[in-house]
């Protein structure tokens, strides 16, 4: 092993750079160049939440979603977004093109259910992705109501032949998901016919949220879709009272042939290493209610922002920035799966990997996951941006699309947005622009667009 010792002159900063077998650069000095960036962040910021692009992001959200709508996998209008997005960017003055991939086709059809004892009640619903649909005459069952799996299986020869409602409390996302997804398996276990399970939300104003559901193999698929919180909670007042209760449910749900679709794919060419990469993504699909502009037209609208802002200040980072808008993360990231799958050979030249699929609220932090010695030169990228108060960083980066690349070692990031709305909206009609505020936007914009951009002009990658 040996060691060298180097004196360097940026920014009228000394630097005395350590070398050994890995250069590594000391936090003082690594401090100094990020520092150096103080200026430019400021431009960027300045840019983004007071100058000309002010209210760009949201301005372009609106008119993608209000032109193109919705947009589930293997629909005719995630086509339309892709081809939106494809054209928008190019005319950007981007370097846009299209991977390839294969995605689900599901189809809800028509769909309805209605409480027939002990009196008559339309229930509002949302079938769930991937669910088999009824018989044409549809499903008519009494209800066994349960608050638990636990419940459930307690309760499990009472199951046979009837339509099991799930009335699970909302704990959180993470946790209370499961019944959506495996709701159906399980019921199907102790010989249900249906299952309606109460949304995943915290908050309802007698509205459904669809999602994805994963039947277990080897079970039988019995058709699934989502209740509200009010007819949930009704059915099991009324099953705790011991009033017997028969709905019928009526799904024209199946599943198609997988179809072709693309990644889209922007970029702006790094000068010095331009195989070394920076990427930012949204996903560009949604589900099939309200317009997607949440989850996740605002992810994507500042990904493609962020490549924006640096373009129009004439900045060109060291390695390429890359944005990805992926498709079909709905149905368990089957976009970014087959772009990993693809690039996962060049790992070693992936810099940062950053997804934004939260909501495009007001900025909190930025959460980061990686090496001790990358989250140190995080931390001080992260001081850049003092003029919005989000220096905060945090840890555990989550998102679907970028998940699999953190578990191979790429530094990763997302946003932390003030979120408590989030699953006010997720999945559901009420997923519009409405939900949006132009300066929050902004803000998430310049963080994103800073972050990335500091990131890909360091003299070295972020270490592993």
């Amino acid at each position: 092993m040996f060691t060298v010792y180097v004196c360097s002159f940026k920014n009228d900063i000394v630097q005395f750079i350590i070398f050994s077998k890995h250069k590594n650069t000391s936090i003082s000095n690594i401090a100094a160049e990020v520092a150096g960036y103080t200026g430019v962040a400021k431009q960027i910021i300045d840019l983004a939440v007071f100058g000309v692009a002010q209210n760009r992001s949201y301005r372009r959200l609106a008119d993608f979603t209000d032109t193109v709508g919705n947009r589930v996998s293997g629909s005719h209008n995630l086509d339309r977004a892709i081809k939106y997005m494809y054209s928008a960017m190019t005319k950007d003055g981007l370097d846009v093109h299209l991977e390839p991939v294969k995605i689900p086709h599901w189809v809800r059809g028509k769909e309805s259910a209605e409480m027939i004892v002990p009196r008559a009640k339309n229930l509002a619903i949302l079938g769930l992705g991937s669910s088999v649909g009824t018989p044409p005459d549809g499903i008519q069952a009494e209800v066994l109501v349960v608050k638990s799996f636990e419940e459930l299986k307690q309760r499990a020869s009472d199951a046979e032949g009837k339509i099991v409602v799930f009335n699970q409390p909302f704990v959180s996302y993470g946790e209370t998901v499961a019944y959506r997804e495996y709701g159906a398996s399980e019921a199907a276990k102790v010989g249900a016919v249906a299952t309606l399970i109460r949304s995943i939300t915290p908050l309802s104003i007698n509205s459904p949220h669809t999602g994805w559901q994963d039947y277990q193999e080897g079970v039988k698929q019995i058709p699934t879709a989502c209740i509200t919180i009010e007819d949930a909670e009704l059915m099991w007042r009324i099953a705790q009272r011991g009033q017997k209760i028969v709905v019928k449910l009526t799904m024209g749900a199946r599943t198609l042939p997988d179809v072709d679709s693309f990644n889209t794919v922007a970029e702006i060419k790094g000068w010095q290493h331009p195989e070394q990469v920076v990427l930012l993504s949204g996903h560009l699909d949604s589900w099939d209610v309200g317009q997607g502009a949440m989850d996740d037209g605002g992810g994507a609208m500042i990904s493609w922002e962020a490549l924006s802002l640096i373009k129009d200040l004439g900045l060109r980072p060291r390695r390429t920035l890359r944005t990805v808008l992926w498709t079909a993360e709905e149905q368990g990231g089957i976009g970014a799966q087959q772009y990993y799958n693809f690039h996962k050979g060049n790992l070693s030249n992936f810099d940062l990997i950053m997804e934004s699929d939260m909501g495009t609220f007001t900025p909190v932090a930025l959460q980061f996951s990686g090496s001790d010695a990358a989250k140190k030169i995080m931390e001080e990228v992260v001081k850049l941006l003092a003029p919005i108060n989000t220096t905060k960083l945090e840890g555990g980066a989550e998102g679907t699309d970028i998940a699999l690349w953190m578990k191979a070692g790429v530094p990763g990031a997302s946003l932390h947005v003030e979120n408590s709305r989030y699953f006010w909206f997720h999945h559901t009609e009420g997923d519009t622009m409405t939900v949006q505020d132009p300066g929050d936007m902004n803000l998430c914009s310049a963080l994103w667009a800073v972050v990335a951009y500091v990131v890909a002009d360091l003299e070295d990658m972020l270490p592993r």
